[in-house]
């Protein structure tokens, strides 16, 4: 029996960071080498992914391959090295490449033939399409290599399988969503079904800008079996040796349990925000912590993710902050050990009273909430400037969705950890996070959020006994709306059919048209549904079309 030991490098590289990547790479083949016969990396793990317009610039493709040659040539060990890149062929055009390096040279190309074109993906805008992949030979085996989105396709199984693969060896860029995981092992499974071929997917990990790739790589023997998953958040390489005559696998490691629900949420968040804050360099965040629940669970989830020293907030109470507010933010920020100051924005709502007198204006209304918000933006990012610690937004998707938030007031910012997460889900990720310690917390264990902020009637606190079902249904019935007009594409009719009332859906439905100005503006946040605002999600600001009948 001749044996053939597969090593899944699941990284996490950086976008653009040529130099850094290929040494991220460089790295793990040294530690394998000698005890492989092929090192294999996620999609382009040479550039990070996605690159978008970057791959448009053919002074950046020369730097790619520029690079890549270089590291075949120091390529000398035992093992092959498969590794994801763009890469212009000898027809000009750019492909999002396989390319098997070994013996000091690149021995093999194979090109992605489906380039995925929705939702967060827009391939075809930058790479050519492949032609259907032949298997690889590579000592003794016919390695079937295919890259994320044609495996989820049966025809480029299918020619591999009828051209003599053996295995399916397929690098991944797989951004999490909730639930995704059991979707890509269904989708492998239905390959396997079809060829009866074994599969390694090895998925990149990480955050770049809105999109978190989540890891949990796997491995399914002939029939679909699990043989082994790697952990979900973190960097992992795991070794697999397979019988070379049979194709089973003989030797892994033993299989990480995955998690799900807030848990799983939860951890996306903190990478998206860790790998934001750290991979642009910035020493920290900043944020204003209301003492109300988004602000609570975003300073939470950021001290869990760059540790408490790197956080600071701020109360910056008006004239209608209540005492439990004041109370609360500052318990909060104990609890968590991050640094909480008081600054007070009453010289500033003064200061703009005086400027709009001048201006022959009263402020009143929606003027005088709005000149709160705005005051208090203007502080966070004159403390940005003065510190250079990021704003944090801390609005989640129900406001942002209807319009619930003040564009440069607390939607300032430079990213929002909630963006993608509905009210409802605040409650329940806060609950979780008072009960458990996350995977690699840097913040404390134990009760983080006060259980008064979980409990109170959310509210803004911009008027006098101001709550947030004033101006909106209550959250139950709102996401639930926004989920079938967003997520769910549903009409009026079919939402109405599920317990709301029309006069409730046609409502939300306008509010959300309309505040489609505010969130083409906001800052980018962390996605974990199928239709986040921004990449996945693209409606127009002028819209006339609405569900709404009239008669």
């Amino acid at each position: 029996m001749t044996d053939f030991t597969i090593t899944l490098a699941q990284l996490n590289p950086t976008v653009g960071d040529i130099s850094g990547n290929l040494e991220k790479i460089r790295v793990v083949y040294a530690q394998h080498k000698n005890k492989s016969d092929l090192v294999a990396c996620t999609e382009m793990i040479v550039t990070g992914y996605p690159a978008d317009d970057l791959i448009l610039k053919p002074f950046f493709i020369d730097r790619v391959m520029e690079g890549v040659e270089k590291l075949a040539r120091d390529i000398t060990g035992d093992a092959g090295l498969l590794i994801s890149a763009p890469w212009r062929h000898d027809d000009k055009k750019v492909y999002s490449a396989l390319l098997l390096l070994h013996g000091g040279k690149i021995i093999a190309k194979r090109f992605k033939h489906h380039l995925p074109n929705y939702g967060v993906f827009d391939e075809v805008r930058v790479f050519a399409a492949g032609e259907l992949p032949l298997p690889v030979g590579f000592k003794g085996a016919k390695l079937g290599l295919m890259t994320c989105e044609d495996m989820w396709f049966p025809d480029v199984a299918a020619h591999l399988k009828k051209h003599g693969a053996q295995i399916f060896v397929i690098p991944n860029g797989s951004p999490y969503e909730v639930d995704k995981t059991h979707l890509r092992q269904k989708i492998a499974r239905d390959r396997i079904k079809e060829t009866g071929l074994p599969l390694v997917y090895i998925n990149q990990v990480g955050g770049q800008d809105e999109l978190v790739f989540d890891g949990a790589s796997f491995v399914l023997d002939a029939k679909g079996g699990l043989v082994t998953q790697l952990p979900g958040h973190i960097e992992h390489v795991s070794a697999t040796v397979w019988d070379a005559d049979t194709w089973a696998c003989t030797e892994f490691e033993k299989p990480h349990a995955l998690v799900g629900g807030s848990e799983s949420i939860y951890q996306t968040l903190m990478l998206g925000l860790r790998d934001y804050v750290n991979k642009n360099g910035f020493p920290g965040v900043l944020l204003g912590m209301s003492g109300g629940i988004d602000s609570a669970l975003s300073a939470a989830i950021a001290a869990d993710a760059l540790g408490p020293d790197r956080v600071r907030c701020f109360m910056m109470p008006s004239p209608y902050t209540s005492q439990d507010s004041l109370d609360d933010a500052a318990e909060c920020s104990k609890l968590l050990g991050i640094r909480h100051d008081t600054v007070g924005i009453k010289p500033a709502m003064e200061a703009f009273e005086t400027m709009l007198k001048a201006a022959n204006q009263d402020d009143k209304g929606i003027t005088a909430e709005n000149v709160q918000a705005r005051s208090r933006g203007v502080f966070l990012m004159a403390m940005s400037n003065a510190t250079g610690f990021m704003v944090l937004s801390t609005g989640n998707k129900s406001e942002m969705s209807v319009g619930y938030a003040t564009l440069y007031g607390d939607m300032c910012g430079g990213y929002n950890v909630l963006k993608d997460v509905y009210k409802m889900t605040v409650f329940e990720l806060a609950r979780w996070r008072n009960q458990e310690h996350p995977q690699d917390a840097l913040g404390p264990a134990g009760r983080v959020i006060p259980e008064r902020i979980i409990t109170k009637p959310p509210s803004a606190e911009l008027r006098p006994g101001q709550k947030d079902e004033d101006s909106l249904p209550p959250y139950k019935d709102l996401d639930d709306i926004l989920h079938c007009i967003v997520e769910n594409e549903m009409n009026v009719a079919e939402i109405t059919a599920r317990g709301h009332s029309p006069e409730t859906v046609n409502r939300v439905w306008k509010l959300l048209d309309r505040a489609e100005y505010k969130r083409r503006q906001a800052c980018p946040g962390v996605k974990i549904s199928s239709k986040a605002f921004g990449r996945d999600r693209r409606y127009p600001i002028v819209n006339k079309f609405t569900d709404i009948v009239t008669k």
